[in-house]
């Protein structure tokens, strides 16, 4: 069963504003027209409301060594947005028993990217490259730390924006890096 998150998007940056169901068909038709790979996709409504802050371009950075191209990078935001509403389970790794946040983590980049992902938040947090907010894309990952213990991983999906499992909520979400909670958690980048 394939889930996808029933909220909207919208694009900014162009003349006409579109506003439609989010599906994976959907985000393929706005990836193809580049809306995707150019910024301009904006998500509302599936995750907590968006900073004030600046958000990290994901076109900056791309000379990064990296095991996933630029378009299997899209590929994992794309699926990775489509599976918002996938109930968590800890130790889960697949859509039909659910997630934790590894989990989700390893099988999007296998199944888009055909990468295999440490599965544990301790493994992902030296795995790939260290990178710079200003340096991040879609399609790498967020890792949040306390006491500089990686604790929870997601992927980041542009604008400010990560898709993880959380233990709470219940289920796979869309949230804001620059939410009250996230944002008091010591955060970093990687690229794998």
């Amino acid at each position: 069963m394939q889930r996808t998150c029933s909220k909207n998007y919208s694009t900014s940056g162009t003349a006409d504003s579109v506003t439609s169901p989010l599906t994976p068909v959907n985000i393929l038709s706005l990836l193809t027209l580049g809306i995707v790979a150019s910024g301009l996709l904006t998500l509302t409504g599936c995750g907590t409301t968006q900073a004030n802050r600046a958000t990290p371009s994901s076109t900056v950075g791309a000379d990064i060594p990296s095991r996933v191209t630029p378009f299997q990078a899209e590929e994992v935001t794309i699926y990775a947005i489509g599976l918002v509403g996938t109930p968590y389970r800890y130790g889960g790794n697949t859509p039909q028993s659910g997630f934790d946040c590894s989990g989700l983590i390893g099988h999007v980049y296998l199944t888009r990217a055909k990468v295999s992902a440490p599965r544990t938040v301790a493994k992902l947090s030296g795995w790939g490259s260290a990178i710079s907010a200003d340096q991040l894309r879609s399609g790498d990952l967020v890792l949040f730390s306390q006491r500089d213990v990686a604790t929870h991983a997601g992927i980041y999906v542009g604008e400010g924006r990560f898709v993880h499992a959380p233990s709470t909520g219940g289920e796979v979400r869309l949230d804001s890096l620059g939410s009250k909670y996230w944002a008091a958690q010591q955060i970093t980048f990687r690229r794998p």
